[in-house]
């Protein structure tokens, strides 16, 4: 049995759902793929959703940036409001800390040249601010058996403050909402259906196998698996002609109940902690969600089967990170035993996205989003059409880059600065991009 559309995407989390709406409101009868129970239901819904602009590249903060303004008008972007709910951005602003060799002076220069408001915080005004913060300096971060762990600060932080940040509060339902607006435009949905195979003949795809043996026939087939975008990239043979190499890490989340007079509702803003080597972010109901930055002192682990591997988190990653927490503010209760989640990524070498096409021609791409592109999951819809009404035109992106116009800034985004042919870029090398 085989059935046909104009394009297939193989994925239906946040950027999938967004590049299936965006395909079909370019007039494209679409089917989206996915062997989850519905959308959002994958690694999405494992994301911390956070809104920033802290990037290293100056297309990367002009993506957030552009991004930020889709979120901020949810339902003018889907078209339509989801009668299951709708998706709040909460603003928190976000507060850098300062620390030795780290990019927030270019980050700084990023934003002054985007236009991003900002401020400095010396130590002083820190303490004001937030009394509940421990602003000594630690740096570098340590795990906690290591018996410097509990040396003195070596100073203290200052800090950057950028008060447009915050994060999205159901990172699940977001997907649920582009699906809905998706939906209304025409794109089919298959969830609990995997993908064995990808057709690929004369150097050109023409659609996927199911498992089943169910043919899809389409010209045009968008990887947005996620995790398992690896594998489907190695199904189809598109890896070979890749410079940077993406596969999964699993990453370890904990809930938390916030310090006293440090909850959301008290203004407490999202944190990236460089120099303990940790985040927080506050969410509704007096939590925080605290993650890892990746510091050289915490071991990566890399997963070869995205179907196996464990999904629980550790006992000895939550003591490490509330050790870290209880650092930074001591009136933090640390709590009798971990809640949270572990989940993968999947990871570009250089922690930059591929949003691309591939040696093989109709095969696109949308992977190694790590764990920092939710937040840019609505204009990676538009930059996936893009791409591919550029090739479909006749045009190279690999030759001629599509040059994606932002609407808030007036602004050009060099889509080949998500090349799978690029360089490795300079970045962090951490999930703060």
């Amino acid at each position: 049995m085989s059935d046909s559309a104009d394009a297939i995407v193989i994925g239906a989390g946040v950027i999938g759902s967004a590049v299936a709406l965006e395909l079909a409101r370019g007039g494209r009868r679409v089917v989206v793929v996915d062997k989850g129970p519905a959308a959002g239901a994958g690694s999405t819904s494992s994301s911390s959703s956070i809104i920033r602009f802290s990037y290293s590249t100056v297309d990367a903060v002009l993506t957030a940036w552009e991004a930020a303004a889709l979120w901020h008008d949810w339902e003018g972007h889907l078209g339509a409001s989801d009668p299951d709910g709708m998706v709040r951005f909460i603003r928190t602003g976000m507060l850098i800390f300062h620390t030795p060799g780290d990019n927030t002076a270019r980050i700084e220069r990023l934003w002054n040249d985007v236009g991003i408001p900002y401020e400095h915080l010396g130590s002083d005004e820190l303490a004001q601010r937030w009394p509940g913060f421990d602003i000594g300096a630690y740096f570098p971060p340590k795990r906690i058996d290591d018996p410097a762990f509990a040396d003195d600060a070596t100073g203290r932080l200052t800090a950057i403050f950028e008060p447009e940040s915050g994060f999205i509060d159901d990172p699940a339902l977001s997907a649920r909402n582009l699906a809905y607006a998706a939906r209304r435009h025409g794109v089919q949905f298959r969830f609990h259906t995997e993908v064995t195979g990808i057709d690929v003949r004369g150097g050109c795809v023409h659609g996927v196998s199911l498992e089943g043996g169910e043919q899809l026939r389409a010209p045009v087939v968008v990887n947005v698996g996620g995790p398992h975008s690896g594998i489907i990239n190695r199904m189809a043979g598109a890896d070979a002609g890749m410079r940077v190499g993406h596969r999964p890490l699993r990453q370890e989340v904990f809930t938390v109940p916030a310090a006293a007079a440090m909850t959301l509702d008290d203004g407490f803003p999202a944190t990236a902690d460089l120099d303990l080597g940790q985040y927080i972010r506050p969410q509704v109901g007096g939590t925080w969600l605290v993650g890892g930055t990746e510091p050289e002192c915490d071991p990566l682990h890399w997963v070869d089967d995205p179907d196996h591997f464990d999904e629980y988190p550790t006992v000895e990653q939550f003591e490490v990170n509330m050790m870290r927490v209880a650092r930074r503010v001591p009136g933090f209760g640390i709590p009798h035993r971990p809640v949270g989640l572990a989940a993968l990524y999947d990871v570009a070498d250089d922690w930059v996205p591929f949003y691309d096409k591939s040696d093989i021609a109709g095969f696109f791409m949308a992977c190694g989003t790590s764990g920092n592109q939710f937040k840019n999951a609505p204009l990676a819809g538009k930059f996936l059409a893009a791409i591919i009404d550029h090739e479909a035109a006749g045009n190279d992106h690999d030759e001629s880059p599509v040059q994606f116009t932002g609407a808030r800034t007036g602004r050009t985004i060099n889509l080949g600065a998500f090349s799978r042919r690029r360089s490795p870029s300079a970045t962090s090398g951490t999930v703060m991009g």
